[in-house]
């Protein structure tokens, strides 16, 4: 499990090899077993593999290039009528998103995470778009696929990041 962890990167370019949905909904499941605030489980999903959707929201997003050849997106959204508190929905949506990277790269596809919050207009852009109600609110949105790059792990361990007990 710690080699996914260290192995999984942002990849950009997808193969032209579609998802199957028995992958897909695994990597849905995966996602809702992140933890919640007092477990209020406040997301829902928007997920895309219609080719003129997927051009559309590239134009939505200034970081999307990898929806170009992605076969599938996946669009965490946050649900404000079910959040713990106020904004609570943006630390569950980021567990959501990390626990979909990593399912992802455990069976053996690749993603690359896009930020919509806390951009508003990218926000707005993309609930004026998919017609989102007012109290469900974009997160992020993950291209998933069979990654035609790879990529080397990286040497991040830092022990100067790393306080004992105080500062």
């Amino acid at each position: 499990m710690l080699d996914t962890i260290y192995d999984r990167r942002s990849i950009r370019k997808y193969l032209d090899k579609p998802v199957d949905e028995k992958t897909l909904n695994e990597i849905l499941k995966a996602g809702m077993y992140a933890p919640s605030a007092v477990n209020k489980q406040p997301w829902h999903f928007v997920v895309i593999t219609d080719k003129g959707v997927m051009r559309d929201v590239k134009n939505l997003h200034p970081y999307a290039s990898s929806l170009q050849t992605a076969p599938v997106a996946i669009m965490v959204c946050g649900d404000t009528k079910l959040e713990f508190a106020p904004n609570f929905y943006l630390t569950d949506c980021a567990a959501v998103t990390e626990n979909i990277l990593l399912a992802a790269k455990w069976l053996g596809l690749d993603t690359c995470w896009m930020g919509i919050y806390p951009w508003e207009k990218t926000m707005k852009d993309f609930s004026d778009y998919f017609k989102l109600p007012e109290n469900i609110k974009p997160y992020s949105l993950i291209a998933v696929g069979y990654g035609a790059e790879a990529k080397s792990r990286p040497d991040r361990f830092d022990e100067s990041k790393i306080h004992i007990n105080k500062w």
